[in-house]
């Protein structure tokens, strides 16, 4: 799966990648479930916001969302408090699913983000919260 993750990271740096081929793999390694591969997601992850990558970010946030569940939810939600100019349409649903799918385990984990020192991580959190049922 290593090997997959290193080819996804490449094509997510490649502007000249094609983007179905970039999606399946992105598809293919979130349906692994392999949680080995969530520090180095993790990783990717806070590189893209570093780099400003919006694209990376979607994808990358999908599937830390499907290997990771709603233990995820903190570092989703702090990649989507970094403002990139999107509108993280991906993201967000990502989130909101998380939530709906299991709203006891979100809501332990996000309501300690709603008093963060960063105000955009508070507000987002706080956003999330309302999806819980």
């Amino acid at each position: 799966m290593t090997d997959l993750l290193n080819r996804l990271t490449e094509m997510l740096d490649d502007l000249d990648a094609d983007v179905d081929e970039t999606i399946d793999l992105a598809d293919e390694i979130a349906a692994s479930g392999d949680a080995g591969l969530l520090p180095r997601l993790q990783a990717e992850l806070d590189r893209a916001l570093t780099d400003r990558n919006a694209y990376a970010r979607e994808l990358l946030g999908g599937v830390l969302a499907a290997i990771g569940g709603p233990d995820a939810l903190p570092t989703l939600i702090r990649a989507s408090a970094v403002d990139l100019g999107d509108d993280q349409d991906g993201l967000a649903a990502e989130i909101v699913d998380l939530v709906q799918a299991d709203p006891k385990t979100a809501a332990a984990v996000l309501r300690p983000l709603t008093e963060d020192d960063d105000l955009s991580v508070a507000n987002r959190a706080e956003w999330a919260l309302r999806f819980v049922p």
